[in-house]
C-alpha cells in the first residue's frame, strides 16, 4: 500500500516504537499503583516521557504535562476546565470538531458566547480579525495550529502575543503539527497545548495530552483513582494527578517515548523538510492537471504536508475508493471533521480527497500518486 493518510494517523511506525510497546506489555506494572519493581519502573518511565514532551514543546514543568487518550480528550479537558458562565471565546473557521463540538456544547448550554475568525477561499485568516472580535467579556482564544484539511498554518506566536497583551487564555490544538513543526510554548505565548501521539509524533494510538503553563488552573474533567491521597473525597489538586484519574496507557506511552527518541535522533527540522518536500512534489505534479482543483495557499512554507483536491465533479469518496481499489493508495475523503473549513472552500457537498505525507513517504510513492490522479482526471 502507498499510505498517504498520515494526517489521520501514521500507519508506519519506527521499529523502536513497536519494540517499546511489546517490552512494556511484558514487563511493566501500573504506574503510581505500587512499590514493587515493575510498578516503580512504570512510574519512572512515564515521568521520563513527561520530561521528553516538555522539552519538545517548551513546557517549563514536566509535572504540567498531562497524558490523555488523544488530543480530543485533551481539548475537552482544557475547554471545559477553564471556561465559566458569561465567558466569550474566539476561535476560527479552520477548526476540527475536537475544538468545535466542546465549544458548541458550552454555547448551547448558555455558558459561553462564541465568535469565529473567518477563513477565505484559500483557507487563510486575517489576523486583524482576532483583535476586532475581542470584547470586555472575552476570556480565551482557542485555535488550531494547522488545518487538517488544507495544511494551512496559523501563526500562533502572533496570536499568542495578542492574547498575552489583552490578558486572554490561549489554547492551541497541535494535532496536525506536533512532531512535524517546531513548537515552543513559552516563546509562542501558548497557555495550554493539546497534542496527540499517533500522528506526526509517530507513536501509538491512544496516546496524547496537554501541556499547561505554570499558573493556569484547569478543573478536572473526570475524577477517580489516582494512586495517591486516596482518603480525600476530592481529586488531588496537584498536576498531573489532578487531570489523570484512572490507569494511564503506560504501554502506549512507552511507544510514545521511543517515538520521541526517534524524532530527536533524526531531527525535527529534518523530518519537517522531508515531509514538505514530498507534498511540494505532489502539489507541483497535480496542480496543472486538467480537471483537478487543489485547495489552500501554497505560496509559503507555513503549512503541513497536506494536499486536498477534487477531480472534476466526482464525489470525493468515489475518488478515494478508486485510488484504494485500483491503485492501492490510501487517502482520506469527505468532510474531515472540519465543517466550517469546507464551507469556506465551497466543498460542503463534494468533500475533498486529502493526501498527507510522513517521514517514511518516498518520492516513488508520490510519483505513483501523481500518475493515479492524472489517469483518474483523464
Amino acid at each position: 500500500m502507498i499510505y498517504l493518510d498520515n494526517a489521520a494517523t501514521t500507519r508506519r511506525k519506527p521499529q523502536p516504537v513497536i519494540d517499546a510497546v511489546v517490552k512494556a506489555m511484558t514487563t511493566m506494572g501500573n504506574a503510581s499503583r505500587g512499590a514493587h519493581d515493575s510498578a516503580l519502573e512504570a512510574s519512572r518511565a512515564v515521568y521520563e516521557t513527561r520530561c521528553k514532551i516538555a522539552r519538545l514543546f517548551g513546557c517549563t514543568r514536566p509535572d504540567h504535562v498531562v497524558f490523555t487518550c488523544n488530543s480530543t480528550e485533551a481539548l475537552n479537558i482544557a475547554i471545559s476546565g477553564t471556561l465559566n458562565d458569561g465567558d466569550h471565546v474566539i476561535t476560527t473557521d479552520l477548526e476540527h470538531n475536537s475544538v468545535l463540538r466542546p465549544l458548541y456544547r458550552l454555547e448551547e448550554e448558555g455558558t459561553i458566547s462564541l465568535s469565529f475568525v473567518p477563513a477565505d477561499q484559500r483557507g487563510q485568516v486575517n489576523y486583524d480579525d482576532f483583535a476586532a472580535l475581542i470584547r470586555p467579556e472575552t476570556r480565551a482564544i482557542v485555535c488550531t495550529h494547522a488545518s487538517n484539511l488544507t495544511g494551512q498554518m496559523i501563526d500562533i506566536a502572533r496570536v499568542g502575543a495578542l492574547a498575552k497583551e489583552r490578558g486572554l487564555l490561549f489554547i492551541v490544538d497541535a494535532s496536525q503539527t506536533a512532531g512535524c513543526v517546531p513548537i515552543h510554548m513559552e516563546d509562542m505565548g501558548v497557555d495550554v497545548l493539546c497534542f496527540t501521539g499517533h500522528k506526526g509524533i509517530m507513536g501509538p494510538q491512544g496516546t496524547g495530552g496537554l501541556c499547561i503553563r505554570e499558573g493556569i488552573e484547569i478543573r478536572p474533567f473526570k475524577v477517580g483513582g489516582s494512586g495517591v491521597q486516596s482518603y480525600r473525597k476530592e481529586q488531588p489538586e496537584e498536576y498531573p494527578t489532578r487531570l489523570e484519574a484512572g490507569t494511564l496507557n503506560s504501554h502506549g506511552l512507552m511507544g510514545l517515548s521511543a517515538a520521541l527518541d526517534f524524532i530527536q535522533e533524526i531531527g525535527l527540522e529534518t523530518i519537517a523538510a522531508h515531509e514538505r518536500a514530498m507534498m511540494t512534489r505532489f502539489y507541483e505534479g497535480v496542480r496543472g492537471i486538467e480537471g483537478v482543483t487543489v485547495y489552500g495557499d501554497f505560496s509559503s512554507d507555513a503549512r503541513t504536508a497536506v494536499v486536498a483536491l477534487n477531480i472534476r465533479d466526482y464525489d470525493s469518496g468515489e475518488v478515494s475508493d478508486e485510488l484504494s481499489q485500483a491503485y492501492d493508495i490510501a487517502t482520506r475523503p469527505g468532510a474531515h471533521c472540519a465543517p466550517r473549513m469546507h464551507r469556506a472552500l465551497g466543498t460542503t457537498e463534494q468533500g475533498a480527497v486529502r493526501f498527507s505525507a510522513s517521514w517514511f513517504t518516498t518520492r516513488e510513492e508520490v510519483d505513483a500518486a501523481i500518475q493515479a490522479v492524472r489517469e483518474l482526471a483523464e
